[in-house]
């Protein structure tokens, strides 16, 4: 078959063992056809191909960024991002003009406001955010998407100042005066404040509830947020992504994308999850999962396994710890918030095993790592043992001892570079004072993981970090150095590529269609603008993407 496409002068980086690098590809129709040297794909040419150089830059499979929140994520691309604002001042200086840019908005939001943003351990209350904007409902969310904080006009319009039943996990912080303070820990505390938002909050509940729109969106409410996923997609694929994992999920967002998929929009495979909440009885997963993967089975678009959270975020007290938080966040014998009963929790990962799903656990404390792997244990005991691919997301905290365990329980380790303190993207001296200092030898601890025989793959749980796939290349490969007690975590760069290609198809149990660049596989592809091999770590950020190829189709192109 004459190809559609030739792409050459690269350097390829292959991932097929049978040949590592190459210089020149051939597509045709939703496959690549041909890998070699120059002159023999050249030699496949004929007049409709469309003959791409690349100009010696790396050529390798598409991304496959395996842990992101796409519709959260492309909605708050419009939103005001407070990354590197400090202080009430700056703070001020940038909401209220935004404020007044979206007069009709009934709540201002902000993203990306640092733990810290009010100086180290101050929390912002709704006094501090009256004091910038007390005439208007204005929540600003932490980057990690575990905390909102709140004025005193959000509060009273979302219901909360007096307070109210949250889940489990979850809390409405009140203050001495009987009112709320303002912050909010975990979706269970913060989701009316999001019902509040341009999306009413369907953005967010495949993350805070795992349900439907209710009432059902209208007719403009599904234009408009399939219009904010088709640019969320388009940013995705301006970093040279094809594929994404995504980490929130029901059954609306597995529509909207099926829709774009219809229009010709879908820009990205997306693989969807159902949510399970552990407030949620088990009857749920049985009744509603295996529906939801067989009615969305299509080339691109999958409902292929089952989220769930067995604990929080180290910043704010909630991951579990295997012992109390050290100083003032374990004031009274704090360890963190159980948001699934052990009981409940084991029960669930062995239903979902036992239908068949592959099952992905934010769990970020010792003790939720631990938790998620004795459950994993458990599931592969009462079920058999199979080819389950289970995922730990995140694991910023594990004991030594439960290292090993990974490898033998054949437990993926979902890791985000970027989210680590030596990643460059947030305060380097912030995971430590809230660790003890034996932890730090199990903190983020990619290379100590993928030493011991687990699986590592990479991704950016997007919006928590931007989905910028260079950045989280640089925190691996170039990680700071945060000094004593700190071990060299450092990745290579076929490491880390291989983890964000080859790793993530592997995980998706797609290693025998995507992630290299052979014949037979499918073409997606990314062409970037450097020869990434030839860039010192600290600057492979130079690099970007110059063209993306998906599913034979090219879904990016730099300056067009």
């Amino acid at each position: 078959m004459t190809p559609s496409i030739i792409i050459h002068n690269g350097a390829l980086m292959t991932f097929d063992d049978a040949m590592p690098t190459a210089q020149a590809l051939a597509i045709a129709g939703s496959r690549i056809t041909a890998v070699g040297a120059d002159a023999a794909i050249l030699s496949l040419a004929g007049p409709e191909t469309r003959m791409i150089d690349a100009g010696g830059a790396t050529v390798l499979p598409g991304f496959i960024d395996s842990h992101v929140h796409l519709f959260g994520g492309s909605v708050e691309l419009d939103c005001l991002n407070l990354y590197g604002v400090t202080g009430l001042p700056a703070m001020r200086a940038g909401i209220r003009p935004y404020a007044q840019a979206n007069p009709d908005d009934a709540l201002v939001f902000c993203v990306m406001a640092d733990y810290g943003i009010l100086g180290t351990g101050k929390t912002p209350t709704r006094h501090d955010l009256d004091r910038i904007l007390s005439d208007r409902p204005l929540a600003m969310f932490a980057p990690d998407h575990h905390t909102i904080w709140a004025n005193t006009a959000a509060l009273k319009a979302a219901g909360l100042l007096q307070g109210g039943p949250t889940d489990a996990g979850s809390e409405i912080v009140m203050g001495e005066d009987g009112l709320a303070t303002g912050e909010l820990l975990e979706p269970g505390a913060y989701e009316p404040v999001l019902r509040l938002t341009r999306h009413g909050g369907r953005d967010m509940l495949g993350l805070t509830t795992g349900k439907d729109p209710v009432p059902p969106a209208t007719a403009d409410q599904r234009r408009m947020d399939k219009d904010v996923l088709a640019k969320g997609l388009a940013h995705c694929a301006a970093q040279g992504i094809t594929g994404l994992h995504l980490m929130d999920g029901n059954r609306y967002q597995l529509e909207l994308l099926s829709e774009l998929e219809a229009e010709g929009r879908l820009l990205c495979r997306c693989r969807v999850p159902f949510h399970m909440k552990g407030t949620d009885p088990l009857q749920r997963m049985t009744a509603e999962a295996p529906a939801m993967r067989d009615d969305f089975r299509s080339g691109k678009i999958a409902c292929s396994h089952v989220k769930m959270f067995i604990d929080g975020v180290i910043e704010s007290g909630t991951a579990l710890m295997l012992r109390p938080y050290p100083g003032e966040l374990g004031a009274n014998g704090n360890s963190g918030d159980e948001v699934f009963t052990q009981e409940h929790f084991v029960a669930c990962c062995s239903e979902a095993d036992r239908l068949g799903f592959q099952i992905a656990v934010h769990a970020i404390g010792d003790a939720g790592v631990r938790r998620t792997i004795d459950a994993f244990e458990m599931a592969a005991k009462t079920n058999g043992r199979r080819d389950s691919r289970h995922r730990i997301e995140h694991i910023e905290v594990i004991h030594p001892d439960d290292i090993p365990r990974l490898a033998a329980l054949g437990i993926v380790a979902s890791l985000q570079p970027g989210h680590a303190p030596m990643g460059h993207i947030f305060p380097p001296g912030g995971a430590a004072q809230y660790l003890h200092a034996d932890q730090i030898a199990g903190a983020y601890a990619w290379q100590t993981i993928r030493d011991a025989g687990a699986q590592v793959i990479f991704s950016t749980d997007w919006p928590v970090i931007p989905v910028n796939v260079m950045a989280n290349v640089k925190a691996a490969i170039a990680p700071l150095d945060l000094g004593e007690g700190w071990a060299d975590q450092t990745q290579t760069l076929h490491d880390t590529l291989a983890s964000y290609t080859r790793g993530n198809a592997w995980s998706e149990f797609n290693e025998d269609t995507k992630g290299k660049l052979a014949i037979g596989m499918a073409a997606d592809v990314a062409i970037m603008s450097h020869d990434l091999t030839q860039l010192a770590p600290g600057n492979v950020t130079a690099a970007m993407a110059m063209t993306t190829i998906c599913d034979g189709m090219v879904t990016y192109q730099h300056g067009v």
